[in-house]
């Protein structure tokens, strides 16, 4: 297997990045002329994915390197259009290797349907019955997915809540569902929907919403890495890190920001492999808000050597089968260049990429400041808004960075005071 960790890839021209990533991921002429061109998605095929299409949006493609996960490599594609992201995240898995990369475990592919019955004379009667049908009642819904049971997959449990509500009490009956290696929401709804009329029968209620929850707590994926003390700056660094760790685990203000810098590597991996990035953002909230108040979806603390340990543990609603992934063709070839082989795997990737970018994040933010890094690879982009070309755009770039002025009227002055010079 090849490694991930390519030497200066940063460095490469765009072409011999592709050509790499080909060798990398053995992707066939198609695949890579799919990934390198601005034609990625064609008209007919994304006036089958949504309404009323008039065109599309591309996003930048980039590769995260150095990503070593249960001793596996992994080249890991990221669509985003936030300048700093993949770097970061390339940098912080590169620190991450020296003591072994990351370290994965996970709940399992399982999601939750939701019916929601309402009108119920006897709510506690009522969910007595409904756990007294439960063979029935999965019986019924893995009628629903007989190819997704065949693989081992399908309703495996009920379980019932009564909750009070500013409409009176309201039965809410969950159904357990294994997904295998499918998103799940398709099948999930369809078993809802099928089981509703027998709840509405065996609680005398009327059910309104079967759907399923993005607060996905029985998907869960945990990922863990210990960062060496001396190569990320020594015990100040490892201490401030874990200082702005719990900064954000008390204070929400703080941990919106936080987490968000975990969704960047997270949301990434997600539309790049054509997965929900909504269904991943809402589950990831609301299960840092779960035990009551807003937390940090990573911790930090210190090991018996002095390393930084950082873990990570959220919902992951991902699939292989099914959705944008079966579908774009820039994202089956971004699943072929990670090479997982399961949603669970594809889990743990996110999962270990999540950690790697709020790692990131809070060492930039412990050492030079967060703006730094990021503002001197935003200053590209504010050059080329100003409306420079070609080699005009590093010129500008590195000249606003000396110069601490990365503005838009400052990049218009200089592209003006160079293309005097040379005329």
């Amino acid at each position: 297997m090849p490694s991930s960790e390519i030497s200066n890839f940063y460095k490469l021209k765009q072409a011999d990045r592709l050509k790499a990533v080909r060798e990398f991921a053995n992707l066939d002429d198609n695949e890579t002329q799919v990934i390198g061109s601005l034609a990625g998605l064609k008209m007919d095929t994304a006036d089958r994915m949504i309404e009323n299409v008039i065109g599309v949006m591309p996003v930048p493609l980039g590769i995260a390197t150095n990503f070593l996960v249960n001793g596996k490599d992994y080249l890991v594609p990221m669509a985003i259009e936030e300048a700093s992201v993949v770097a970061a995240a390339s940098n912080a898995a590169k620190m991450a290797r020296k003591l072994g990369g990351f370290r994965t475990s996970n709940s399992g592919p399982v999601m939750i349907g939701q019916i929601q019955t309402v009108g119920v004379a006897d709510p506690h009667r009522a969910r007595n019955e409904i756990l007294a049908n439960r063979e029935i009642l999965l019986a019924k819904a893995n009628d629903q997915d007989p190819k997704l049971v065949s693989v081992g997959g399908g309703a495996k449990d009920i379980e019932v809540r009564v909750i009070d509500t500013s409409r009176g009490k309201m039965v809410i009956t969950h159904l357990i569902v294994d997904c295998k290696d499918a998103m799940g929401a398709n099948a999930v709804n369809t078993m809802a929907e099928a089981i509703a009329p027998m709840i509405e029968k065996i609680t005398r209620g009327k059910v309104f919403l079967r759907i399923i929850s993005n607060l996905a707590v029985k998907r869960l994926v945990r990922s863990t890495a210990v960062f060496e003390k001396e190569t990320i700056g020594g015990k100040e660094v490892v201490d401030s890190i874990i200082d702005a760790f719990a900064f954000a685990d008390a204070d929400p203000f703080r941990c919106a920001t936080h987490n968000k810098g975990i969704m960047n590597g997270v949301s990434a991996v997600a539309l790049a492999t054509g997965q929900d990035t909504r269904a991943l953002e809402s589950g990831a909230h609301a299960y840092a808000a779960f035990a009551g108040r807003y937390r940090s979806l990573t911790t930090y603390e210190e090991d018996e050597n002095g390393n930084l340990v950082g873990t990570i543990e959220m919902p992951f609603a991902v699939g292989l089968i099914g959705g944008a992934s079966a579908v774009h063709p820039v994202a089956k070839a971004s699943v072929k260049i990670l090479g997982v082989k399961s949603a669970i795997e594809l889990a743990e990737v996110m999962a270990s990429v999540g950690l790697a970018q709020n790692f990131a994040a809070l060492r930039a933010l412990a050492t030079e400041g967060i703006q730094k890094g990021h503002m001197k690879l935003h200053a590209r982009n504010v050059a080329a808004s100003a409306g420079a070309s070609g080699e005009l755009v590093d010129i500008v770039a590195q000249r606003m960075v000396e110069e601490r002025k990365i503005r838009f009227d400052r990049a218009q002055e200089l592209i003006k005071e160079l293309q005097t010079r040379r005329s």
